[in-house]
C-alpha cells in the first residue's frame, strides 16, 4: 500500500476512494493512528442521528475500502491492513504523510523543507466541520506553524536574513499572535543591519499580542528587545570553530617569527591530527600584521624542488636558472624579496633531496628581510641542515576530551557520546570530524567511517606485503599487541606444537620484528615497552581487523587462545576473548568462558560469555544454564531469561539439581505486577514439589520458599514463607540469602495502602546488607524501594539521592533496567510540581523504555494511567491500550447508569503497587457518581494512606495527597 496523505485532500496511494461517509470512515481510522475504533463510535461520529442499518452500512464502507486498499489480496484471506479487532476496526498503517511530517520536525534546513512541502493543502480539509477530526486538524496546524517558524530559524542560522523577513512576514500576516514568530523577525532584521525594523518588529508584537490575546510580550520578546537597543554581541550568529584546543600550539609558532632573518618551525604529527589546520590559522594570525603567505605542498612523485616552483611561480617571479647552486640562490633570493614573508611547506616528508637542499640553502645565508617557513610532516627529516638550525618544534598530538566536545558539537549539533569518540579517534581532528559526522547521519558510532577507511586503506597499501598481513594478525589481539603472542600467530604452528612454547620459530620471530619496525614507522602502532606495542587509534585497528575474512579471523583467534593456554593459562578473560571469536568448542574453551563468565562486572558481558560456554559445551550443562540465565535477567533480557531456566528445569534430574535451578535465580525484582504468570506458576509448582526434599532449616530449603514468594508476588499470599526464608537466611549468617528473602516479603508489602513506612525500613536494611557485601544488583534494588517510599512520603530531596545513587550504579555495573524506574521517578517529579507538559513528554518517553525490556507487567496501561493522572478524566479514552487497568477507569466516562453498574462490580483488586491507584479511581468514580457506598469503600481502603501522596508508591506517577480524596468523599 503506498503513502495515505491527509495533509491536503484526503488520498491512499492510487486507491480510488468512494463518497464521503466511506471516506470520513478511512479518515476516522487514519487519526486513531493503528488504534480500534470501535463499531459504535464509527457509527456515533457518521451520523448525528443513526438511520436503521447504519452498523451494516459501516460493514459496507469497510469492506469497499479494504478492496481499494488491497486489491490483489486473494479472496477469503483476512486484510493486515484494515483488520478487524474485536467489536471495532484499524488501521495498521505504515507510511501517512503527517506521520513522517511530524517526525521530520527536529531536522535541518532541507529536511523542514522537505517536510513542508507535504503539505497539499489543509489538514483533513474536507473534515474540518466534523467533531470527531477538529481537535486533530487543530494539532497538525500548529505543528505546521512551528515548523514554519523553525525552518526560519534554520535559514536564520545560514545567514539567510532577506528571505527569513519575508517569510516571516506573510507568516505573521496571517498568525498575528505567534510570539516566537515576531522574535524571530525582529533579529532576522537586527542582522539584516535594520536595527529601527527590528524595533518595530517589537512594537508590533506588543500591539499584535495585546490586541489578539490580552497578553503583553513574554520574558523572551522583551529580553531581545533589551539586546536590540544594546546592540548586545548575543544577537549575532555564532561561527564553528575552525581550530580547537591548538592555543598552545599556536603560540609556540609565534615563538618562531624572526625580529630578524630566518625562522623555522616544524610541525609533526600523524595525518589528521590537524597540521595543516595549524598551520592555516597561523596564516591567518600572521596575515593580519602585513605579512604575505606562501603555500607549497610536497607530493608524491613530483618534479625536483617542485614546491620551490611554486613558491617562486606564487610570488609572481619564473625560475630560469640550470644549475643547481645558483637556482638555490635564485629562491631565497626570490623569498627574501617579499619579506615578511611566511613559507609553508606542507607534507615535508614527501620532499626529493633538493626540495631538502634548498631548504638548507635558507640556513645558510644571512637574510636581510624576515622569513619563517614552517614546514609538517608525519615522520622525522633526513636533513643535517635543518636539524643545525634548531628549529622550532611543534609537536601535534590528539585533542583532549573537552576540545574533542567543542569539535564534535559544532558538526553535530546534538550531544553525542564525546567520550566514545574522543576514544576511538585519540584525539585525531579528522577521526573526530568523521566519527561526527556518522553520528549526525544517524550512524552507529562503534563502526568505522567510510572516510577514515579510505585514508587508513590508502596508507596502509603503501607498506610491504609482509608488514601488511602482521599489522593484520596483530588487529586479531587487540588494540594492545604483545610481540610474544603476534610471534606465534604469524608462525601458526602452535596447536601441533610440544616443544617451544610459542611453537613461533626463529624466522618467524624475526620477521615480525621486521614488520613492526615498518609498522612503527609508518605511524600504525607505537611502543609501549619492550614487547609491547599499542595501534595509535582504535580506528585503525578496528579497519585492519575488519579487512580479515571470518574464516581466516577465527583461524587466528584460535591460535592466540592456544598459545594463550601455554603462556599464560590464568588469564581467563584474554582466554574467554579468543575463544569466543573463534567459535571454539571442548572443555578448554568451556572452561575459559565460564570463568570470566563468573568474574566479569558487566552483566551483558557475563550473558555473551556464559552463552558461548553452553555453546561450546554442547548446551547440556545445568550450572552454565543457570549462569546464563542469571546474567539474561540482570541484563535486562528478561525474555530470553525465563525461556532458558524452563529449559534448565527440564533438565534438573533429581530434587538437588533442581533446587539448584530454581534458588539459583535471585534477581531482585521491584515490580509487583508478575511478568508471565504460566512461567511462574511453573516454577512455584516445581518448588513446592521440591520442598518435601528439604524439610530442614538449610538455605537451599530458604532459596525455594524465597523464589516462591517472589514468583507470586503481588498476591499477599506467600509472606509466611517470604518471612521462613528470612528467618533462616537471619539464622545462617548469609547476607545474600538474606537480601532474596527481604526482597521477597517486600513483594508482599501491598495487602493495605499505608505501607510506604514499612518498605522503607526493608529498603534501608536492603541498603545496609548489599552495601556491606557487594551484593550491587540488591544495593540498587534498596535504592529503588526507598525512591518509591520516600516518593509516597513526598520526601523528594531524600528519593533523589536514591535515584542518583541508583543510576550512578547501573553506570558503573552496566545494568540497564535501572534508568526505565528513574525515568519514570523524574517524569513524576515534573508532574508533582506542576510541569504538566515537561511530564507528558518525559511520561511517553519512560513509557517507550520499557517496551522490549520483557517487563511485560510494566508494558500495557502505564502510560494511560500516568496521563489519566496528570490531565484528569477528561482526557481518557478507552479505546488506548489500558490493560489490567480498564475496569477501573470505565465508571470515570460511561454513562452515568454503566458507570454505576461497572463501579459497583470492581473487585477488590490484587495486593501489589497500584492498589492506592485503584483506590483512588474508585474514589473519583464515587465522587463523579455520588454514590455512598462506593465513598465508603473507597474511604477504608485509603484511610492508612492518609498522609500520603497516592499512586507515588509506585515511584511512576501519583495523584496527588490521599487527604484531598479522603476530604472530597466526607463531603
Amino acid at each position: 500500500m503506498g503513502t495515505f496523505g491527509v495533509l491536503g485532500p484526503l488520498t491512499a496511494g492510487s486507491a480510488r476512494l468512494g463518497g464521503p461517509k466511506q471516506r470520513a470512515v478511512l479518515a476516522r481510522l487514519l487519526i486513531a493512528r493503528r488504534r480500534v475504533v470501535p463499531v459504535r463510535v464509527l457509527v456515533a461520529d457518521l451520523w448525528e442521528d443513526p438511520p436503521d442499518g447504519a452498523l451494516g452500512t459501516v460493514q459496507t464502507f469497510v469492506g469497499a475500502l479494504r478492496k481499494a486498499l488491497e486489491p490483489d489480496r486473494p479472496p477469503r484471506t483476512p486484510s493486515t491492513l484494515l483488520v478487524t479487532e474485536g467489536a471495532g476496526y484499524a488501521l495498521r498503517a505504515e507510511d501517512v504523510d503527517a506521520w513522517r511530517f511530524e517526525e521530520m520536525l527536529g531536522g535541518d534546513l532541507s529536511v523542514l523543507d522537505s517536510a513542508l512541502a507535504l503539505w497539499r493543502g489543509p489538514a483533513y480539509a474536507e473534515f474540518a466541520d466534523e467533531h470527531w477530526a477538529r481537535a486533530e486538524i487543530d494539532r497538525l496546524e500548529e505543528l505546521r506553524l512551528v515548523a514554519l517558524e523553525r525552518r526560519a530559524e534554520a535559514a536564520l542560522a545560514l545567514g539567510r536574513t532577506a528571505g527569513v523577513v519575508a517569510d516571516l512576514r506573510a507568516h505573521l500576516a496571517e498568525h498575528p499572535w505567534r510570539e516566537k514568530a515576531w522574535s524571530l523577525l525582529a533579529l532576522a532584521l537586527y542582522r539584516d543591519g535594520r536595527q529601527g525594523d527590528a524595533l518595530e518588529a517589537v512594537r508590533a508584537a506588543r500591539h499584535a499580542l495585546v490586541e489578539n490575546l490580552g497578553v503583553d510580550p513574554g520574558a523572551s520578546l522583551r529580553a531581545l528587545e533589551a539586546d536590540i537597543l544594546a546592540q548586545s554581541p548575543r544577537l549575532m550568529p555564532s561561527t564553528a570553530p575552525s581550530l580547537v584546543g591548538r592555543s598552545a600550539e599556536l603560540a609556540a609558532l609565534e615563538a618562531a617569527v624572526p625580529a630578524a632573518g630566518l625562522g623555522i618551525a616544524l610541525v609533526t604529527g600523524e595525518a589528521g591530527v590537524g597540521k595543516t589546520a595549524l598551520a592555516e590559522a597561523f596564516r591567518e594570525v600572521v596575515g593580519g600584521r602585513g605579512w604575505t603567505t606562501v603555500w607549497a605542498r610536497c607530493p608524491e612523485d613530483a618534479p625536483v624542488a617542485w614546491p620551490w616552483q611554486q613558491v617562486v611561480e606564487s610570488l609572481g617571479e619564473k625560475l630560469a636558472v640550470a644549475d643547481r647552486f645558483h637556482l638555490r640562490r635564485a629562491i631565497v633570493s626570490t623569498v627574501e624579496s617579499a619579506a615578511p614573508v611566511l613559507i609553508v611547506l606542507d607534507d615535508l616528508h614527501q620532499a626529493d633531496e633538493e626540495t631538502l637542499a634548498v631548504l638548507a640553502a635558507f640556513t645558510t645565508h644571512q637574510l636581510s628581510g624576515r622569513v619563517l617557513i614552517v614546514a609538517t610532516t608525519r615522520a622525522v627529516v633526513p636533513s643535517e641542515a635543518l636539524a643545525r638550525a634548531e628549529p622550532v618544534r611543534v609537536e601535534l598530538r590528539g585533542l583532549g576530551e573537552e576540545s574533542v566536545g567543542v569539535l564534535v558539537r559544532s558538526i553535530t549539533g546534538g550531544s553525542p557520546d564525546v567520550r566514545v569518540i574522543h576514544e576511538r579517534s585519540g584525539g585525531n581532528p579528522f577521526y573526530v570530524k568523521e566519527l561526527a559526522r556518522l553520528f549526525a547521519a544517524g550512524g552507529d558510532l562503534g563502526a568505522v567511517p567510510a572516510g577514515v577507511r579510505d585514508v587508513i586503506r590508502h596508507r596502509l597499501a603503501a607498506l610491504p606485503a609482509e608488514a601488511r598481513t602482521v599489522l593484520h594478525q596483530a588487529s586479531v589481539l587487540g588494540r594492545d599487541v604483545e610481540v610474544d603472542l603476534l610471534a606465534a600467530l604469524a608462525d601458526e604452528r602452535v596447536p601441533g606444537a610440544s616443544d617451544d612454547v610459542l611453537g613461533a620459530g626463529a624466522g618467524a620471530e624475526a620477521r615480525v620484528l621486521d614488520a613492526l619496525d615498518v609498522a612503527l614507522a609508518a605511524g600504525f602502532l607505537v611502543e609501549e615497552a619492550p614487547g609491547r606495542a599499542r595501534f595509535t587509534h582504535a580506528l585503525v585497528r578496528d579497519t585492519l581487523y575488519e579487512d580479515v575474512s571470518l574464516t581466516r579471523r577465527a583461524r587466528w583467534h584460535s591460535v592466540v587462545a592456544a598459545a594463550l593456554e601455554s603462556l599464560r593459562p590464568d588469564d581467563v578473560h584474554l582466554l574467554a576473548h579468543h575463544y569466543l571469536l573463534a567459535g571454539a568448542r571442548g572443555d578448554k574453551a568451556v572452561r575459559a568462558l565460564a570463568a570470566a563468565a563468573e568474574s566479569t562486572r558487566s552483566p551483558r558481558a557475563a550473558a555473551r560469555l556464559w552463552q558461548a560456554a553452553v555453546e561450546a559445551s554442547g548446551g547440556t550443562r545445568l550450572d552454565l544454564l543457570t549462569g546464563l540465565v542469571r546474567a539474561l535477567a540482570v541484563s535486562g533480557d528478561l525474555e530470553a531469561a525465563r525461556a532458558r531456566r524452563s529449559d534448565a528445569l527440564r533438565l534438573a534430574g533429581d530434587a538437588e539439581a533442581m533446587a539448584d535451578v530454581i534458588g539459583s535465580f535471585d534477581v531482585p525484582g521491584i515490580w509487583t505486577t508478575n511478568d508471565d504468570p504460566v512461567h511462574s506458576a511453573e516454577l512455584v509448582t516445581a518448588a513446592e514439589r521440591t520442598l518435601a526434599a528439604f524439610p530442614g532449616p538449610t538455605a537451599t530449603r530458604a532459596r525455594l520458599l524465597a523464589t516462591i514468594a517472589m514468583e507470586q508476588r503481588g498476591t499477599g499470599d506467600r509472606l509466611a514463607e517470604a518471612a521462613e526464608a528470612e528467618t533462616i537466611a537471619r539464622d545462617l549468617g548469609d547476607p545474600a540469602l538474606l537480601a532474596f528473602a527481604l526482597n521477597a516479603r517486600f513483594m508482599h508489602t501491598f495487602h493495605r495502602t499505608g505501607l510506604a513506612p514499612e518498605r522503607a525500613a526493608i529498603g534501608r536494611e536492603l541498603l545496609s546488607v548489599a552495601s556491606a557485601h557487594s551484593l550491587v544488583t540488591h544495593e540498587v534494588l534498596g535504592h529503588l524501594i526507598l525512591i518509591q517510599a520516600h516518593a509516597a512520603l513526598a520526601e523528594f530531596d531524600t528519593a533523589d539521592q536514591h535515584a542518583a545513587a541508583a543510576d550512578d550504579l547501573a553506570r558503573r555495573h552496566d545494568l540497564p533496567l535501572v534508568s526505565v524506574f528513574t525515568e519514570w521517578y523524574a517524569a513524576l517529579k515534573l508532574a508533582a510540581s506542576g510541569q504538566v507538559a515537561e511530564a507528558d513528554r518525559a511520561y511517553r518517553a519512560a513509557a517507550a523504555r520499557v517496551q522490549g525490556t520483557g517487563m511485560w507487567g510494566m508494558e500495557r496501561g502505564l502510560l494511560p494511567l500516568a496521563l489519566l493522572s496528570l490531565h484528569g478524566p477528561s482526557t481518557v479514552d478507552l479505546t488506548d491500550d489500558w490493560g489490567p487497568h480498564l475496569e477501573w477507569v470505565r465508571p470515570l466516562v460511561l454513562p452515568h447508569d454503566e458507570a454505576l453498574a461497572a463501579a459497583r462490580a470492581l473487585p477488590p483488586g490484587p495486593a501489589d503497587l497500584l492498589s492506592e491507584v485503584r483506590a483512588c479511581l474508585l474514589a473519583m468514580a464515587a465522587t463523579r457518581l455520588r454514590d455512598a457506598a462506593l465513598g465508603k469503600r473507597a474511604h477504608e481502603l485509603l484511610l492508612p494512606a492518609k498522609s500520603e501522596l497516592a499512586g507515588a508508591g509506585t515511584g511512576l506517577f501519583t495523584f496527588g495527597p490521599v487527604a484531598r480524596y479522603l476530604g472530597e468523599l466526607g463531603r
